[in-house]
C-alpha cells in the first residue's frame, strides 16, 4: 500500500508542474498581445484625421512642451484690435492738423547718375529717398522697444508727405519685384517712409564754354499741397543728408561736387513752400573733343599751308587742295553741331571751328590772288611786246625782269646784256628811248605807257608761309587761355 501511494504522489507532483507551465505561457503571450495593441493606438493617435464631409485635415494640437510667440498680427474674432488702429483715424489730414507745421526731414542717398543729355538739357538719376515725420497716431505699445517694418501696401492707408519733383520731366517708382518702398514705424510713433526712384529733370545748361564747360544740376524737392505753415521740408543731417556712391561716374563728364541747399519757393495764388536742392558739378573731359574735333580742325589747317610751297602755275594741285579742306572743314562743323542744342549765342568749339575755317579758306583766296595777278601780269607783257616795235620780230622766250629803279642810262646800256651761261636771251623787256627823243612830249607819254611794272607773284607765297602760321599759333595761344 506504501507502495502505491508513493507513486501516486510522484504524478501528482508532475501534472501540477505541467499547470504552472501553462499558466507562465499564457501570461506571456497574454503581455505580447497587450503590447502589440498598445502600439497599435499609439500609431493611429498620431495619423492626422479626416472629416468625411469636408475632407480637412485636422492639425495636432502642438505640445505644451514647446512654448509658441503670440501672433501679434492675428485678430481675432469678436475682438477687432489692430497693432496701429488704422481704422481708428482719418489719415487723410495730416498730423497734428490744425497745429504747427510737421517737420519732415529727408536724407537721400544717390545710387547712379545714368545719363546727361545737351540736346534735351536734362539728367537721369536713380536714388534712394527717405522721409522721417513723426505721427502719434501710429504709436503703439511694445515691450521690447522694437520697431515694425511694412511694405508698400500700408502707405495707402495712412499720411504721407507729398513730396514732388520739381522740374521733372519723367519719374517711377521701382517696382521689381515688387514696389520699392518701405514703411518703418516706431514705438513713439516716428516713421522712416523710404523708396526707390529714377528721376529724369531738367538742367538748365550753359554752352558758351563747350566743350570746356562746367555744368551745375539741380534736382529739386518740394511738398506739392502743403504750405510752410502745414509742412516745414528740411534735410535731416545738413550736408551729411546727401550719400554718393563712391562708383558713380560718366563717360563725359567728371563729377565734382555734390551738396545740398535749401530755401523757400514762392507762388503768388498758393504761398510759400519749402524746397530743397540736390546741386552738383560736373567737368566736361576734354580728351574725347580733342582727338574727334581739335586736333583734325587744326590738321586741316595746316594741309591747306603746302599750297604755299607748290608752284603757283600747278594749278590742278593747288585748287583741289584747297576746296577739299574747307570741305573737311564743314563737313567737321556740320558734325559737332548736329550733336548739340541749337542756341543763339556762340560756343567755344565754334569759335575754335570758324577760325579754322576762315584759315583755311584764306589760303584758298590767297591762292586766287596770286593766279589773278600772274594772269594780269601777263596780259600786260603781251600788250607791252604787242607796242614795242624791237620786240615784235623776236621770237617768245624768257623776260628780264626790270623792277623800274633803273635810270634810262642804264637801260639803254641793257642792248649790250648777255646772260652768265653764254647764252643769247630770246626776248627782252627794256624801254628804248634816244636822247633826242627825251624832250619830245608824245614820246614821253608812250614811254609811260610802255613801263611796265611787273609785280614778283613769288613773294605773296613767301610772306603767306610766315604769316599764316604765326597768326595761326597767336590765335591758339589767345584761345586755350581764354577758355581752358
Amino acid at each position: 500500500m506504501v507502495k502505491l501511494g508513493g507513486i501516486y504522489s510522484a504524478t501528482g507532483y508532475w501534472k501540477a508542474a505541467f499547470c504552472l507551465t501553462d499558466v507562465h505561457k499564457m501570461l506571456y503571450f497574454t503581455r505580447l498581445i497587450l503590447f502589440l495593441f498598445c502600439l497599435m493606438v499609439l500609431v493611429e493617435s498620431r495619423k492626422p484625421k479626416r472629416k468625411r464631409w469636408t475632407g480637412q485635415v485636422e492639425t495636432p494640437k502642438p505640445s505644451h512642451l514647446y512654448k509658441k510667440n503670440l501672433d501679434v498680427t492675428k485678430i481675432h474674432k469678436g475682438k477687432p484690435q489692430q497693432l496701429l488702429r488704422v481704422d481708428e483715424h482719418d489719415f487723410s489730414m495730416r498730423p497734428a492738423f490744425g497745429g504747427p507745421a510737421i517737420p519732415v526731414g529727408v536724407d537721400v542717398q544717390v545710387e547712379s547718375l545714368d545719363s546727361i543729355s545737351e540736346v534735351d538739357m536734362d539728367f537721369t538719376m536713380t536714388l534712394y529717398l527717405r522721409h522721417y515725420w513723426k505721427d502719434e497716431r501710429l504709436a503703439f505699445s511694445s515691450a521690447s522697444n522694437k520697431s515694425m517694418t511694412f511694405d508698400g501696401r500700408l502707405v495707402k492707408k495712412i499720411w504721407v508727405p507729398d513730396v514732388f519733383f520739381v522740374h521733372s520731366k519723367r519719374s517711377f517708382t521701382h517696382d521689381t519685384t515688387t514696389d520699392n518702398i518701405m514703411l518703418r514705424v516706431f514705438p513713439d510713433g516716428h516713421v522712416l517712409y523710404s523708396m526707390r526712384i529714377t528721376v529724369t529733370a531738367m538742367c538748365n545748361m550753359d554752352f558758351s564754354h563747350f566743350p570746356l564747360d562746367s555744368q551745375t544740376c539741380s534736382l529739386e524737392l518740394e511738398s506739392y499741397a502743403y504750405t510752410d505753415e502745414d509742412l516745414m521740408l528740411y534735410w535731416k543731417n545738413g550736408d551729411e543728408s546727401l550719400k554718393t556712391d563712391e562708383k558713380i561716374s560718366l563717360s563725359q563728364f567728371l563729377i565734382q561736387k555734390f551738396h545740398t541747399t535749401s530755401r523757400l519757393a514762392f507762388y503768388s495764388s498758393t504761398g510759400w513752400y519749402n524746397r530743397l536742392y540736390i546741386n552738383f558739378t560736373l567737368r566736361r573731359h576734354i580728351f574725347f573733343f580733342l582727338l574727334q574735333t581739335y586736333f583734325p580742325a587744326t590738321l586741316m589747317v595746316m594741309l591747306s599751308w603746302v599750297s604755299f610751297w607748290i608752284d603757283r602755275r600747278a594749278v590742278p594741285a593747288r585748287v583741289p587742295l584747297g576746296i577739299t579742306t574747307v570741305l573737311t572743314m564743314s563737313t567737321i562743323i556740320t558734325g559737332v553741331n548736329a550733336s548739340m542744342p541749337r542756341v543763339s549765342y556762340i560756343k567755344a568749339v565754334d569759335i575754335y571751328l570758324w577760325v579754322s575755317f576762315v584759315f583755311v579758306f584764306l589760303s584758298v583766296l590767297e591762292y586766287a590772288a596770286v593766279n589773278y595777278l600772274t594772269t594780269v601780269q601777263e596780259r600786260k607783257e603781251q600788250k607791252l611786246r604787242e607796242k614795242l616795235p624791237c620786240t615784235s620780230g623776236l621770237p617768245p622766250a624768257r623776260t628780264v625782269m626790270l623792277d623800274g629803279t633803273y635810270s634810262d642810262g642804264e637801260v639803254n646800256d641793257l642792248d649790250s646784256y648777255m646772260p652768265e651761261n653764254g647764252e643769247k636771251p630770246d626776248r627782252m623787256m627794256v624801254q628804248l628811248t634816244l636822247a633826242s627823243e627825251r624832250s619830245s612830249p608824245q614820246r614821253k607819254s608812250q614811254r609811260s605807257s610802255y613801263v611796265s611794272m611787273r609785280i614778283d607773284t613769288h613773294a605773296i607765297d613767301k610772306y603767306s608761309r610766315i604769316i599764316f602760321p604765326a597768326a595761326y599759333i597767336l590765335f591758339n595761344l589767345i584761345y586755350w587761355s581764354i577758355f581752358s
